[in-house]
């Protein structure tokens, strides 16, 4: 996990400025043109978790302010609205160094809650031997790892940063999504039963009607947290952002497009195979285990595997919806193997709608009338979830077989996708 101050982070992001989308040259290549399209829909997809990302802030801001019930729903909608766009920018992880060497810092999981706030004891299970699964950083102003003190008088989003896989336990994250999550729901006590973490606004009133004590540290942890989702955020979008000279689209588009082809292909794969079929479905569903279901506080786990398969979607059509509906397209893997294989584009075609049908499926039933959430799919003896997920990880496997058809037709050889060592 990449470790970065907010102070470097802002510092980053003010020497680089977002500019307009510019077409493609007309002297370009078809792939030269397909890359450009991949940088300009990562670009707008970073841009739009970076803007709901901003409006996450302001909600934090508005709701430490005045605590009410009311205000904690709105903040949850907003973390679940971010949640979309920042999804869909996880194909970009896979083959850009750029983006996975961040991504610990945003978006890691599962974690330790204990290291962040209190627990209910009866319903926490942490990694074994993490020396960090307890500190509660909110209630104790300084914490102690072996010789080490660490004071956290004052909570900031340095400070969080750095404390990231405190004693080498990846369980030990402090900051992003799932901190944020955390944050705002607490604990899902109700195990593969129906019902999220139901964390009162209480917990951040301040005076004597203060539940779950130091609910000034829980704002402030809260704060800090959010502020660094942001500028994290806002240094990776100007990462992608167009008209720049020294970024890293810039160095993309710079490379031959043969090596972009096969970013774009073994991060659709990688994605698709070992991280969501494998990691984010087949442990949880093996394991029946609630600890490895990815968004496991707010029981959003749904949407976050539909908008992950959404992003390869994207990837392979060259077209992207943003969160305001205006649409960013152009050049897309799916020209070039039109030209190439008709049959082949077809089907690959018919496999992402496959795919995004069979996640519909998750989604609908989870915010259909019997509120079926991925936790309780993932209960022991629970067959209608086995059959579901299984036919989910099916549809991923062929749909990584048929990535490596498309890499095979445009000569992109030892694609090799990320099987997060599991076997299909």
């Amino acid at each position: 996990m990449q470790k970065r101050s907010l102070t470097l982070a802002i510092a980053l992001a003010a020497g680089i400025s977002g500019c307009s989308l510019m077409p493609a040259q007309d002297n370009a290549t078809a792939e030269e043109k397909v890359v450009k399209t991949y940088t300009d829909i990562a670009f707008a997809t970073f841009d739009d978790a970076y803007l709901t990302a901003v409006e996450l802030q302001k909600s934090v801001d508005l709701f430490l302010a005045n605590p009410t019930a009311q205000g904690l729903e709105q903040l949850k909608a907003q973390w679940v609205i971010a949640r979309a766009p920042y999804q869909q920018s996880e194909v970009f992880r896979f083959g850009n160094a750029i983006v996975d060497d961040w991504e610990g810092q945003l978006n890691a999981w599962p974690l330790d809650e204990g290291l962040i706030d209190y627990v209910n004891d009866g319903y926490y299970q942490h990694e074994l031997g993490n020396p960090g699964a307890e500190l509660n950083i909110i209630a104790n102003s300084q914490v102690q790892i072996g010789s080490e003190t660490i004071s956290f008088a004052d909570i900031t989003a340095d400070k969080l940063a750095d404390i990231n896989e405190l004693g080498g336990s990846e369980a030990n994250v402090a900051t992003g999504y799932h901190a944020i999550e955390f944050l705002l729901w607490g604990q899902d006590l109700n195990g593969t039963r129906t019902g999220a973490g139901q964390r009162p606004y209480t917990d951040y009133v301040q005076g004597a009607d203060c539940t779950g004590g130091n609910c000034d540290r829980r704002g402030a942890y809260l704060k800090a947290a959010v502020d660094l989702l942001v500028a994290d955020l806002d240094w990776m979008r100007q990462q992608w952002a167009p008209g720049q000279s020294d970024n890293y689209r810039a160095t993309l588009l710079a490379d031959s497009a043969d090596q972009g082809l096969r970013k774009m292909l073994y991060g659709m794969g990688s994605l698709s195979l070992g991280e969501l079929a494998g990691e984010r479905i087949k442990v949880a569903m093996e394991a029946n285990s609630t600890e490895d279901e990815h968004d496991c506080f707010s029981d959003n786990t749904h949407y976050s595997h539909y908008y992950d398969a959404k992003g390869v979607q994207n990837v392979y059509l060259g077209e992207y919806t943003r969160v305001d509906g205006s649409k960013v397209n152009g050049t897309s893997l799916s020209d070039l193997i039109k030209v190439k294989d008709a049959s082949l584009d077809e089907a690959m075609r018919n496999q992402l709608a496959k795919t995004d049908a069979t996640l519909q499926e998750m989604v609908d039933l989870a915010e259909g009338p019997q509120q079926i959430k991925f936790d309780m799919l993932i209960a022991p003896g629970n067959q209608q979830g086995v059959q579901l997920l299984t036919r989910s990880i099916n549809t991923l496997v062929e749909q990584t077989r048929y990535i490596e058809q498309v890499a095979n037709t445009l000569n992109v050889d030892a694609l090799n996708p990320d099987t997060a060592d599991h076997e299909f």
